[in-house]
């Protein structure tokens, strides 16, 4: 068999809207993972649905790996979809275990290392690097990775990803809407059975995290392949916007509705909305930096979060004080993103990228 013509491994244009909300979901993250850790009740927490960022990620994957790759990965073969795949997951995937690694060993307020031997520590580290889920660290409340915790997400993509490339692109698009219905009774099951959607990161709610993929995965792949684009012009900062209102709707008894109408409905209609937004050119560098830095944002800026939790455990910052405290560090993390970006994840796509067209 030959190999791939390197105009079949090149990507296609960007939607660069869809860029852009990618990043504002990645900034709704980074807060509500800082907020979560002032606020341990959700209702007090103003971005208490921040999580749902997450299957935000999980709907846009499926658009954009349809548009990407349903009409080329039959002839550029599953294992160079593959490759592809693990170039651009996998370097971030590593340095957020290093990084969470310094932190685990060095965290300056609380010496959590210090419980576990370096056997133990050596194997946590792999896991994570290797993407095995290994809930075992106690202070860190079972997290399937225990040192960098957004991996659990990272680990069901590559899953999504599999099964796309050994099975979802071959079926018919009228195929997979059954197991979308399926997945969408899924997720009115989960969110009955714990009251919300937030399952997913820890070794107790594992299969919750799989739900919560299966049908926002399918639901986005469903949109590209039924051409659901709605032409607006509700551009970059409208569809921001109302992308921002899922993340602060109110947080209470009425989780177990309204988050599944936000999965279900709500963010597959702001994909929709985003590949058919028309951009207007002074915004495009803005949402072309939004979405490079989202996926670099998202997998080390876990690590400091946990050495917050640790200081706001340990000496209980006033509030005014934390005022100035999170938004100070989350300028500082989307700088160290950058750097993480430019000096090691983008050199390190381009040269992989360079060995495999020439192999």
């Amino acid at each position: 068999m030959s190999a791939p013509s390197p105009e079949i491994l090149k990507s296609k244009q960007h939607f660069h809207i869809l860029d852009g909300m990618r990043g504002v979901a990645a900034l709704a993250v980074v807060l509500f993972h800082f907020m979560e850790v002032v606020y341990t009740d959700y209702s007090l927490n103003f971005i208490g649905h921040g999580f749902l960022a997450v299957d935000f990620f999980f709907c846009l994957s499926g658009f954009v790996i349809g548009y990407a790759y349903d009409n080329r990965i039959g002839k550029m073969g599953v294992w160079e979809f593959f490759k592809s795949r693990l170039i651009r997951l996998h370097p971030l995937v590593i340095m957020g275990s290093v990084l969470a690694l310094l932190g685990f060993l060095f965290d300056p307020i609380v010496a959590v290392a210090d419980a576990y031997s370096a056997g133990k520590i050596a194997l946590i580290f792999l896991c994570s690097v290797l993407m095995i889920p290994y809930p075992v660290v106690t202070e860190r409340y079972f997290n399937l990775f225990n040192l960098n915790a957004p991996a659990w997400s990272l680990f069901w993509e590559y899953v999504a990803n599999i099964l796309y490339a050994l099975l979802l692109y071959r079926l018919n698009r009228k195929w997979l809407i059954l197991p979308a219905l399926l997945a969408a009774a899924g997720i009115f099951y989960v969110a009955i059975h714990s009251g919300n959607l937030m399952g997913g990161w820890s070794g107790g709610t594992f299969w919750d995290g799989g739900i919560r993929i299966a049908y926002s995965f399918l639901a986005g792949l469903l949109i590209y392949r039924y051409d659901l684009i709605i032409k607006n012009r509700l551009g970059f900062l409208g569809l921001a916007v109302l992308l921002f209102l899922a993340f602060v709707m109110p947080f209470g008894s009425w989780n177990w509705l309204t988050e599944p109408l936000v999965l279900l409905v709500y963010f597959p209609l702001l994909v929709s909305l985003g590949a058919g937004a028309t951009l207007t050119p002074g915004l495009t560098k803005i949402c072309i930096f939004s979405g490079n830095i989202s996926y670099p944002l998202y997998m080390t800026h876990y690590t400091f979060i946990w050495i917050f939790a640790n200081y706001n455990t340990k000496y209980k910052p006033s509030l005014s004080q934390l005022e100035y405290i999170i938004p100070i560090s989350m300028v500082l993390l989307l700088g160290f993103a950058w750097l993480v970006m430019v000096v090691f994840d983008m050199p390190l796509r381009k040269y992989l990228t360079a060995k495999r067209k020439q192999a």
